[in-house]
């Protein structure tokens, strides 16, 4: 299906992405059968770094795109911690901005992940803004101390979360004794999140954002389901992942105030790790927050052909389940309910979106704002584009 580019003022049907090497700085050389113009990826970083003017700053930055005429899309905030990106845009525009931000010092070492686009823009406009928190969390979070590198995970490379995954895994990480064992795996993502992909042996997190993450908080505030539950501070090692690795740099400066000691993090978060070790202990796909919503290991890990819009199912699929019948799914990407007012993230398999006219249960379907079934893994678009639309066409 086409996507728009933007304020290039083009329309284009496909994209045709190649193999893509990643060089130290981050600079891209591809092979594409398409123009360079049009060769799309999508980039994500953060970086803690004391911030005076952070208003100021967000001006300088809006400042450079608009002389530089950069056509990207996403979420750029900024506040007196840091920076938090996710944008996509041709790879010429999109590396612009990092290159011109690594001119400064304050963010010359920031660690960036990059993957293709097939079909260009991945968000529908810019938002570049100051923003309290950099991430959503329940209440203020200028009290965490995210600048002190003390207070946060020890960070470990791709190579040393593998050796301590397999190392983990030969003591069997699915016995009952959850709670009792040496080391913790904690995905501090979302439970959608887990569901079509996460490293061998993590317990499925229980929440469905990240605002309302309360792992190894006080007795009143825990259940049952939490893997901290009775975990000795002192001595269980904690090791922790997510996406980009922005949460969990985040959430362990509260566990160090929890009092839990040994922690640790996988630096740059999940993308960061199949970039440089491809599939190894990883089951599934990785869910991201833009429109492809379903990438493949293959799409980062550099040693492999890749093609953005892939959603085959990557190692043992079996822990993927409808969200309506519950038997296996073969596609590992989530859909919306086609209900407006549900909208439920969730995955199901093809017989129940059949039956259930792209809805998550029998009562959305009856629902009087009922978007038509997509086919295949298309997103819905606004409500205005299905509002006047005939029962018959839909």
């Amino acid at each position: 299906m086409g996507k728009g580019v933007g304020g290039r003022g083009l329309f284009v049907k496909i994209y045709f992405i190649g193999k893509i090497s990643f060089t130290c700085n981050c600079i891209i050389n591809c092979i594409t059968d398409a123009e360079d113009d049009y060769d799309f990826v999508v980039v994500n970083f953060y970086h803690f770094v004391f911030i005076k003017d952070p208003q100021a700053e967000v001006a300088k930055h809006r400042s450079f795109l608009e002389l530089q005429g950069l056509d990207i899309n996403g979420r750029i905030y900024l506040n007196e911690q840091g920076i938090n990106a996710q944008y996509s845009g041709p790879s010429k525009d999109a590396m612009a901005y990092v290159n011109w931000l690594r001119a400064d010092n304050r963010f010359s070492e920031i660690l960036v992940q990059i993957s293709p686009s097939e079909f260009g823009h991945t968000f529908p406009a810019l938002k570049l803004r100051y923003k309290p928190s950099l991430v959503q969390f329940e209440g203020d979070m200028s009290h965490l101390s995210l600048l002190d590198p003390s207070m946060r995970a020890i960070p470990l490379s791709p190579s040393e979360w593998k050796e301590r995954l397999e190392a983990i895994n030969e003591t069997d990480l699915t016995a009952k004794d959850y709670h009792n064992r040496n080391s913790i795996l904690l995905d501090v993502r979302n439970g959608y999140e887990w569901d079509i992909g996460h490293f061998r042996g993590a317990q499925r997190p229980s929440v469905d954002c990240f605002r309302n993450t309360s792992f190894g908080l006080s007795q009143e505030e825990i259940t049952a389901s939490d893997p901290l539950l009775n975990v000795d501070k002192e001595k269980a090692s904690i090791l922790m992942y997510c996406t980009g690795g922005i949460r969990c740099d985040v959430y362990s400066t509260i566990l160090r105030k929890q009092g839990f000691q040994n922690l640790y993090t996988l630096k740059g978060g999940v993308s960061h790790y199949l970039k440089n070790e491809g599939p190894a202990e990883w089951v599934g796909n990785l869910f991201v927050f833009d429109s492809r919503l379903s990438l493949p290991p293959s799409i980062y890990y550099t040693g492999a052909t890749i093609k953005a819009e892939s959603t085959a199912v990557s190692g043992d699929d079996k822990f993927a389940k409808c969200y309506v019948c519950s038997f296996e799914v073969s596609e590992l990407k989530h859909r919306n309910c086609a209900n407006l007012d549900c909208n439920l993230l969730f995955l199901c398999c093809r017989k129940c979106v059949k039956d259930l006219k792209g809805c998550c249960c029998l009562t959305c379907t009856t629902a009087p704002r009922l978007r038509p079934v997509l086919n295949g893994m298309q997103r819905y678009k606004k409500w205005h584009n299905y509002r006047d639309m005939d029962p018959l066409e839909q």
